[in-house]
């Protein structure tokens, strides 16, 4: 496979019961990414949905994958769509929520641990390394003493609702950046202050 293919994963759990929920963002970033770029999902026999697209004409091409399985289950779907694409884990782009980062934060890593996000957890196991870069959109963390797997699995409440395109937008823009211009051209416009 060419040098200027990436993978693009989403993450997310799969049905509409769960589309709107905020341990879905990966996936509603991926569309967002899908959506600007003309790509169209279908069903892979890695299974994910799939669709293949290009930055711009003559650009980097990437595979964007929604795995079919439960978050839990990400990493084989995606290291089977990396593989029967020929992609090395160091160009495979894990997008997913992190309860660590304050809603509307978006941080970027090229290695390291799971962090407690079970699909990376999984992702790192199935590709046998923690050198892939990853994308992470915060969803903050549950109020009070509620339960974080219960707060995951609920839908955005109306006033970040209201709010999220623009997150999602600027995840989108997150892996443009770093396709087209490295991991430290991404960090740099994403880890200081808001403009």
């Amino acid at each position: 496979m060419a040098e200027n293919v990436w993978l693009v994963a989403g993450l997310g759990n799969p049905g509409p019961g769960y589309a709107g929920n905020r341990h879905n963002v990966g996936q509603m970033a991926l569309d967002e990414l899908a959506s600007r770029l003309g790509g169209r999902f279908s069903r892979h026999r890695s299974t994910t949905m799939l669709a293949e697209v290009r930055l711009r004409a003559g650009g980097r091409k990437l595979v964007l994958v929604k795995p079919l399985s439960y978050m839990n289950a990400s990493g084989g779907p995606v290291s089977s769509a990396a593989k029967y694409f020929g992609i090395p884990p160091e160009r495979v782009v894990v997008l997913h929520d992190d309860l660590d980062l304050p809603f509307e934060s978006i941080k970027l890593k090229a290695d390291g641990g799971h962090g407690g996000q079970n699909g990376v957890r999984d992702i790192i196991k199935a590709l046998g390394t923690q050198e892939f870069p990853r994308v992470r959109i915060g969803i903050g963390r549950p109020p009070g003493r509620q339960d974080a797997a219960d707060y995951v699995l609920k839908d955005f409440p109306s006033a970040e609702k209201a709010r999220l395109p623009f997150l999602l937008s600027d995840a989108a823009d997150a892996v443009e950046l770093l396709v087209e211009h490295g991991l430290l051209a991404a960090q740099q416009r994403f880890h200081g202050p808001r403009p």
